[in-house]
């Protein structure tokens, strides 16, 4: 493999910084669209440093840097950072600084710090903005050295696109657009900007393969009372997506021409846009002309409500995503100790299983297969030079997805492949416990997610452990994985929990350099009845996946978490072994008999 020399892109970098006067540049993780996973042209934090997980910021000054992330990616920073000698920052950890006051510590009075605007929301841009300038520095953020020292940066994605049928999605793109406009109405707009690659997808009904895992188009979206204006580059567009855009009364303009078409609208074309989802360069442009409606997207929260249809299919996808995982559980059991098998083998054998199912589009994220102290890595990756080999003992995580047209797919299974210590048989119970404590949670109309996420936590809390990561992310449909606006995590969200969202729930505990744990099934918020204190909710369990039973301490379970676990195994037998020949099911039934 080429040695990449970091060194010589952060010199070409800092010549750029001392010709425009900057004396320090922050490279997120971002492309122009908030993209938590970017497509190539825009991975340039990784670029610049050599970290390549999924969060992070790079800052360059003309002397020194450093990278910022958080919990999930420190063992993996620690060792990418190395080709480049940045320095790591743990975010979350008492002792470490913020990015901004490391810079402001840094830099003398009067310094300039610099941004590709269109590599940050314009919220937080703002925030940056009103930090620096209180500390006596200068915040620029029309600064854009990659387009020169990048010399070969990869271009826009140009893949196809193509319209995603109403059979998966259960709703038109006029229905979804007569709730968006009705929205932005309510405030004061007659036109929305969209930044977000999946509210376009989503709103628009139309999908791609130009983002890894995320089956996204690149584009922008203006969509107004009287116009209807789809930003994308023409080789995008097939003869079927041309007729679907011609039918729905949408016209194509080229990727790079939004700027210059917001800034012909005129003064009382009142645009809503979300200062979180859109970047900086786009939102301060709607801004400075005074025709911006700055809010909540209310595409975030419409989408984050599935339809009936989109339960059904989500419901499906789980079925054929279990007997994909039966198989590859049924597999590693019979193989382990016998032949060589890898962590990355793993991912193959994954993908293998997966791609056999009906409707199977890919991966929904790069499977993590961790085994022993590399489990206790978050979000490892296996490479060439850690690919560890599997022997019968001790646990391996394996954290793994799939996108089905009919619904996205993630699950983690934490499985023993020997001997176990009584401490890890311990742990892994109290994350089983909590776990179960979110499973079988029922809360009253109005609850958020961080009011629940001590259930998760409460066992490990007792013996002194935790994780840091959050319990519970929304989970797109044949979208992104990760999606907003709610989440199961200890910090605050003030989106509550309705009927409709799908959440994962995921706790974990990991001990750096032994072994990591995580049992991760995605549940789907449902009504669980009313009385004269109001409504309230459950949660359904839509995975359907057996959980190792041989790492359980069940004299740490009380008699309710026991039925609860074997009523899930009732039911991941009952649903998946229809589409199982008769050896995967004689495992399937052993996997899943009474604890």
């Amino acid at each position: 493999m080429e040695k990449i020399d970091y060194l010589s892109r952060i010199d070409s970098l800092r010549h750029c910084m001392e010709t425009a006067g900057v004396s320090a540049f922050i490279v997120p993780s971002a492309d122009p669209h908030q993209s938590e996973y970017p497509a190539d042209r825009w991975k340039s934090r990784a670029w610049i440093s050599g970290f390549t997980g999924s969060a992070g910021t790079a800052v360059i000054t003309l002397s020194t840097g450093g990278v910022w992330t958080d919990s999930r990616y420190f063992l993996q920073a620690a060792e990418e950072l190395q080709a480049s000698g940045l320095q790591l920052f743990k975010e979350g950890l008492p002792d470490t600084p913020s990015m901004t006051e490391w810079i402001a510590c840094t830099l003398p009075a009067g310094a300039t710090v610099a941004i590709d605007g269109t590599t940050c929301s314009f919220a937080e841009g703002e925030r940056w903005k009103a930090f620096f300038t209180a500390k006596g520095l200068h915040f620029k953020t029309d600064f854009t050295p990659f387009e020169e020292i990048w010399k070969d940066r990869p271009a826009v994605p140009a893949d196809a696109a193509f319209v995603y049928p109403v059979k998966y999605s259960g709703r038109s793109f006029s229905e979804k657009w007569e709730d968006v406009r009705k929205a932005i109405a309510e405030r004061g707009a007659k036109g929305i900007l969209i930044c977000a690659l999946d509210e376009l997808a989503w709103l628009l009904n139309i999908r791609g393969n130009d983002v890894e895992y995320n089956p996204v188009v690149v584009g922008f979206a203006y969509f107004s009372t009287t116009r209807r204006v789809l930003f994308l580059d023409k080789g995008k567009i097939t003869a079927d997506l041309a007729t679907y855009l011609q039918e729905n009364e949408i016209e194509q303009q080229p990727y790079e021409a939004v700027d210059t078409f917001l800034q012909g609208l005129s003064a009382d074309e009142r645009v809503f846009v979300d200062p979180v989802r859109a970047n900086y360069r786009l939102t301060e442009l709607l801004v400075q002309q005074q025709n911006a409606v700055l809010g909540l997207s209310p595409i975030t929260w419409l989408k984050s409500i599935k339809n009936k249809t989109e339960m059904e299919g989500r419901r499906a996808a789980m079925v054929r995503d279990g007997a994909a995982m039966v198989q590859f559980l049924y597999w590693l059991d019979t193989h382990i100790g016998k032949e060589e098998i890898t962590e990355i083998g793993i991912a193959e054998k994954l993908r293998e299983f997966r791609g056999r199912q009906p409707l199977y589009k890919g991966e929904s994220f790069g499977t993590i297969a961790g085994y022993r102290e590399h489990g206790a890595i978050v979000h490892y990756s296996a490479s060439l030079e850690s690919n560890s080999r599997l022997s019968p003992k001790g646990f391996l995580l394996v954290d793994s997805g799939a996108q089905y047209l009919d619904g996205t797919t993630d699950i983690t299974r934490t499985i023993v492949l020997g001997p176990l210590t009584e401490e890890e048989r311990r742990d892994y119970t109290l994350v089983l416990k909590g776990h179960i404590g979110i499973a079988t949670a029922i809360f009253p109309e109005g609850t958020r997610g961080d009011q629940i996420d001590v259930l998760a936590r409460r066992h490990l809390w007792n013996v002194f452990r935790n994780y840091l990561h959050g319990t519970g992310h929304g989970v797109g449909h044949f979208l992104n994985v990760h999606e907003g606006p709610q989440n199961i995590r200890l910090e605050q969200n003030n989106t509550p929990l309705v009927p409709g969202m799908v959440t994962s729930n995921e706790p974990g505990v990991y001990l750096a350099g032994r072994y990591g744990i995580r049992t991760e099934n995605l549940t789907l918020v449902v009504e669980a009845g009313e009385s004269e204190f109001g409504h309230f909710y459950r949660f359904e369990t839509l995975t359907l996946c057996p959980i190792d039973k041989r790492a359980i301490d069940k004299n740490l379970l009380t008699s309710e978490e026991v039925a609860w676990l074997d009523a899930y195994h009732r039911m991941v037998y009952d649903r998946v072994s229809p589409l199982l020949d008769e050896t995967h099911k004689a495992w399937l039934r052993n996997a899943t008999a009474p604890l």
